[in-house]
């Protein structure tokens, strides 16, 4: 059984190619992606060849952690069967190529525990739930707060400003530096950082990657603040320690979701408690992955890009 998939054999090369796949086992489905997203954090390292070394990375690679399609084969003690709907956070199902993410590809085989069913009207916005249970994994659980800062108003920031609205807490202040991504706030601000002149936020989320602004979050937090890194860095993180101590600094790192995030999430939008509209920007086909890629990657007005598999042969 063969697929079409995105193959990533090296930094900046990127092409459609026909893959083999491995043979489906008794706890495993078929599925044909009928959308998958362009991630503009881990995704980019490794376009970039900027990653720092990861478990499980190398190069070719099949790249997407955020699918969504149809099942097509399913044995019956998976629970499932033909035409469900499901969401994929990837798959390793590939010879010749590394399946650190494997989502982005014509047809999948994957195992049933791995997967999630969504309502088949989500359509291309299904492939949001991986962010958006990486944002509820961020908030959610014992000794957690929500934030009163968020740093960056991209996906992951937009979609950490929604939930925080979701929980019924006070409306976060979100920080943009770009003056083009500063719309689109629904029941919360967005401003630049220099038009803040608040220095006693208890609970900043960085959900822009950037090392630099650390620093600046530091005179920024009252003292016992708590600083949340819920994006991914690729340089190495510093900080002045005077700065840290006179406020007696907390410093959290968000991990990956988990599948009770996943879950929790999809219940979330389901009930109409969280939007994913408004989130995707762009859509390509499969076919003009190339292009589609280095414009996600290089283009700010760029939120959210899907790739369509629809037409896969």
């Amino acid at each position: 059984m063969d697929t079409t998939a995105i193959l990533l054999k090296g930094p900046r090369d990127l092409a459609v190619e026909m893959l083999g796949l491995s043979a489906p086992g008794d706890g495993d489905l078929v599925v044909d992606i009928h959308h998958s997203g362009i991630s503009t954090g881990t995704e980019k390292l490794f376009w970039s060849g900027e990653m720092p070394p990861f478990p499980g990375m190398g190069y070719p690679l099949v790249p997407g952690y955020e699918a969504v399609g149809e099942v097509v084969e399913a044995a019956p003690a998976t629970g499932y069967k033909p035409g469900d709907h499901v969401f994929v956070p990837g798959a390793n199902c590939y010879d010749g190529a590394f399946g650190l993410f494997g989502g982005a590809a014509s047809r999948v085989v994957t195992a049933a525990d791995r997967v999630t069913r969504i309502d088949p009207a989500s359509g291309a916005s299904g492939a949001l739930l991986a962010l958006a249970a990486t944002a509820r994994h961020t908030m959610a659980g014992l000794n957690k707060s929500v934030p009163d800062l968020i740093v960056g108003h991209g996906v992951l920031g937009r979609l950490l400003a929604r939930l925080t609205l979701a929980a019924g807490a006070p409306a976060p202040t979100v920080w943009e530096l770009d003056p083009a991504r500063r719309g689109g706030a629904e029941g919360y601000e967005v401003i630049a950082p220099d038009a803040d002149a608040r220095r006693d936020y208890m609970s900043v989320y960085d959900a822009s990657g950037s090392v630099g602004v650390i620093p600046d979050l530091l005179g920024r937090i009252g003292k016992g603040g708590e600083i949340v890194l819920a994006g991914f860095y690729k340089d190495p993180i510093s900080f002045n320690f005077p700065a840290a101590f006179m406020k007696e600094a907390r410093f959290r790192v968000a991990a990956e979701w988990t599948h009770d995030d996943l879950a929790a999430t999809r219940a979330l939008v389901e009930a109409g408690m969280l939007s994913l509209d408004g989130l995707i920007t762009h859509e390509a086909a499969f076919a003009d992955a190339p292009a589609a890629y280095a414009q996600a990657f290089g283009d700010p007005a760029c939120l959210k890009m899907i790739l369509n598999w629809k037409d896969a042969a």
